[in-house]
């Protein structure tokens, strides 16, 4: 059984960064590696100790918690006496691809830790992604995660069209049930947005390339720049497969056409994101870097974050990040977002730590340029958000207007859903009222052998709900096709994570 009083007797201790001076000059993971390895798995052994494997476990709770279902204190106690075999076997029995969420998922498991109740008493939260992601490591340098071919072939032919985390969930999960699966991916490279999206030193492109290589030794068949719709016509593709799962992700960017919005150096969060990456990748300079540049992102979210770091490791001159909403507090708030809901609390990123300045209840105004074009300046002004009695947030300048320098603006505001093409007028297909593919109950949309799955369904949201989603979207798949399935499904398609109203 658990250690009833390991988190009495062993404080909580984090995975540590490497000092800033180093890291911002390098792409590389902003985690230390230890030169003894040995130390680091006695110390989360140590960490799983704080695991109770209380009565009601709302880690693993898929509203509270994890949508996935990790048998989060199954895999605390294993690796707590040291049996990390085992602990990989229950960890990949609900989680496709844990160094993923494990490196990039905010880890509302640990928001909902019964440790989390009152962290003032208990020393905080058991640190269940610093866990998960030494399990994942653990798991490859031992050569414990191999290939899993399936035993016997349906005959049955799916097609994958998207290979973000849900869509390389969802064709796993498929080809492992025997049917013969290709994914589609208008990229040169898959991953999607764990690819193009997420900066290097947050994710090791490595971890994707591993993954991909274990899914076609699996039978997986991989199918890159080509846009379905365009260079794959629709029709052929349903004639090609027995059915079809759309894992698109919601990549339309949502914009602010403010005056001066159309100057040279005015960004979408993506149009500096991508590039970047791709010179990680060997595929050159990037055209949009903040080198030497004071650089200005308008939004407070995690790709804001994203920005910032890869802004800080291309030599910025200074950054600023840019939010509408007031500072939140450091601790929970226990009125606004009680336990086991995520808490509204102040949250500092590797890349808020690197420095740069956060301003808080602040709108751009409008941009001023110089005689080229060239964007100089950024008006801002105080805001206040109001809330209207439908429910829409109106943003209202209460204070004076003032200019701070500003030679690369980006926008990091988030995304309205889908974006409409070839694909989706193929199919049929349009976006609901908040931009993204409504479905069943069986994640089958309104086109026979249609399934979606991921934030093409959701919005954007959490990889960790991606995976959830490509796993469930799976088991209907395998129902739809053979009419029983043995593949699990962790969510419905109306889940919703838990919140206050």
């Amino acid at each position: 059984m658990a250690d009833p009083r390991g988190f009495l007797e062993v404080s909580k201790k984090e995975a540590r960064y490497r000092p800033v001076a180093e890291r911002i000059g390098d792409w590389g993971d902003v985690y230390e590696h230890a030169d003894k390895p040995l130390t680091v798995l006695s110390e989360v052994s140590d960490q799983a100790r704080r695991c109770m494997d209380c009565g009601i476990p709302f880690c693993h709770s898929g509203t509270a918690g994890c949508p996935l279902g990790n048998l989060i204190p199954e895999w605390n106690d294993l690796v707590r006496r040291g049996r990390w075999d085992a602990a990989s076997e229950r960890l990949h029995a609900t989680n496709n691809f844990p160094e993923f969420t494990g490196m990039v998922c905010p880890a509302p498991c640990e928001a909902a830790c019964v440790l989390s109740i009152s962290e003032a008493t208990t020393g905080g939260s058991v640190t269940i992604k610093r866990i998960e992601k030494t399990i994942a490591r653990e798991s490859w340098t031992e050569g414990i995660i191999r290939p899993e071919p399936p035993a016997l072939m349906t005959g049955k032919s799916v097609a994958v069209v998207g290979s973000g985390p849900g869509g390389l969930a969802a064709a796993q999960q498929l080809t492992r049930a025997g049917h013969d699966v290709t994914v589609y991916e208008r990229d040169d490279r898959l991953g999607g947005l764990l690819r193009y999206g997420i900066p290097e030193y947050k994710l090791q492109k490595s971890d994707i390339d591993r993954r991909i290589t274990q899914m076609r030794s699996e039978g997986t068949k991989f199918v890159t720049s080509c846009n379905v719709g365009t260079d794959l016509l629709v029709s052929d593709l349903r004639e090609r497969h027995d059915a079809v799962v759309l894992a698109i992700g919601a990549m339309a960017a949502r914009d602010n056409p403010v005056p001066g919005r159309d100057l040279n150096g005015v960004h979408l969060a993506m149009e500096h994101l991508v590039p970047a990456n791709r010179e990680c990748e060997g595929d050159g300079e990037s055209p949009i870097t903040a080198k030497g540049k004071h650089v200005v992102i308008i939004g407070g979210g995690d790709t804001g974050a994203d920005c910032l770091g890869t802004a800080h490791r291309q030599g910025a001159a200074s950054v600023v990040q840019l939010d509408y909403n007031p500072e939140l507090p450091s601790d929970r708030d226990d009125a606004r977002s009680p336990w086991p809901t995520w808490p509204l609390v102040m949250r500092t990123s590797s890349a808020h730590a690197e420095g740069g300045e956060r301003k808080y209840q602040v709108a751009v105004q409008r941009f001023v340029g110089d005689e080229h074009g060239n964007v100089t300046t950024m008006v801002l002004a105080e805001v206040a958000v109001v809330r209207e009695p439908d429910g829409r947030r109106v943003i209202t300048p209460v204070g004076e207007e003032f200019e701070i320098p500003c030679e690369l603006a980006l926008f990091a505001i988030g995304f309205e859903g889908v974006e409409r093409g070839p694909l989706l007028d193929g199919l049929e297909l349009a976006p609901n009222g908040r931009g993204a593919l409504s479905c069943g109950s069986d994640w089958q949309t309104g086109t026979d052998g249609v399934f979606v799955c991921g934030d093409a369904h959701r919005g954007a949201s959490l990889v960790v709900w991606a995976i959830a989603e490509g796993r469930s979207a799976a088991r209907s798949v395998d129902e739809y096709l053979m009419g029983a399935s043995d593949l699990p499904s962790p969510v419905r398609p109306s889940a919703l994570p838990l919140s206050v109203r």
